[in-house]
C-alpha cells in the first residue's frame, strides 16, 4: 500500500475580483502568487472554492491556496482544502495583511487569536483552532480621518509601491524557513525590524 504523501499548506487572504487584486487587504493573495510562479507549482482543478497550485518547495511537498470567497469567509474553503488533503493545522502557514504592524515590517506567529482581522477569525472559526502559523505582513495603519476598512481596500501609495516587491520576496523567504527549518528557527531569522 502506498503511504499517503505530507502535504503542508501555504494560504494567502485577500478578496477575489480585479477591484481588490493591488490592495493592501490582498498582499497575503500577492505573496501566493509570486510563492507559485518563483517554485513553478501548478495549478490544481477543485471542487473547492479557491485556487489551488501544487509542487516542491526546497524539497516539501506544498499546497498554495488563496480562498475565492470575500475574507470574512476564508475559513469554509480553507476548512475543506484541510479535509480533502488530510493537512494538519500545524503544518499551514497564513499569509495576511496586519495593520498593528508598521509597512514593511514582517513578524511570523505560531499562534493566537484573530487580532480582529476578519480572515484569521473565519479561519478559526472554520477550523475551531489557532494552532497554524501565520506570516503577517505590516501594512501600517491609516492617518487622519481614513477609516480602516477604507485603509486596507485601497491601493498602496507610490512610496510603499517602490519597496512592495522586496517586501513579498520576503515573505515567501520567510514561509520557505517555516516549512524547511521550522516557525521557531523561522521566527529568530525574521521576526525584526528590516
Amino acid at each position: 500500500m502506498k503511504a499517503e504523501i505530507r502535504h503542508h499548506l501555504i494560504v494567502g487572504l485577500g478578496n477575489p475580483g480585479p477591484e481588490y487584486a493591488t490592495t493592501r487587504h490582498n498582499i497575503g493573495f500577492m505573496a501566493v502568487d509570486r510563492l507559485v510562479r518563483k517554485y513553478g507549482l501548478t495549478a490544481c482543478r477543485s471542487r473547492i472554492n479557491a485556487e489551488i497550485a501544487e509542487g516542491d518547495i526546497a524539497g516539501v511537498r506544498v499546497l498554495a491556496a488563496k480562498p475565492m470567497t470575500y475574507m470574512n469567509r476564508s475559513g469554509d474553503p480553507v476548512s475543506g482544502i484541510v479535509q480533502t488533503h488530510g493537512i494538519q493545522c500545524e503544518d499551514m502557514v497564513v499569509i495576511h495583511d496586519d495593520i498593528d504592524l508598521a509597512y514593511e515590517r514582517l513578524k511570523i506567529k505560531e499562534k493566537g487569536g484573530d487580532g480582529g482581522h476578519n480572515g484569521l477569525r473565519s479561519l478559526i472559526d472554520a477550523l475551531e483552532t489557532d494552532e497554524f502559523v501565520r506570516v503577517r505582513m505590516g501594512v501600517g495603519r491609516p492617518e487622519g480621518d481614513i477609516g480602516v476598512v477604507d485603509y486596507v481596500l485601497d491601493e498602496f501609495d507610490a512610496n510603499q509601491r517602490i519597496i512592495l516587491e522586496p517586501f513579498l520576496s520576503r515573505a515567501i523567504e520567510a514561509a520557505e524557513a517555516i516549512l524547511c527549518e521550522g516557525a521557531k528557527d523561522a521566527m529568530n531569522r525574521f521576526n525584526h525590524k528590516p
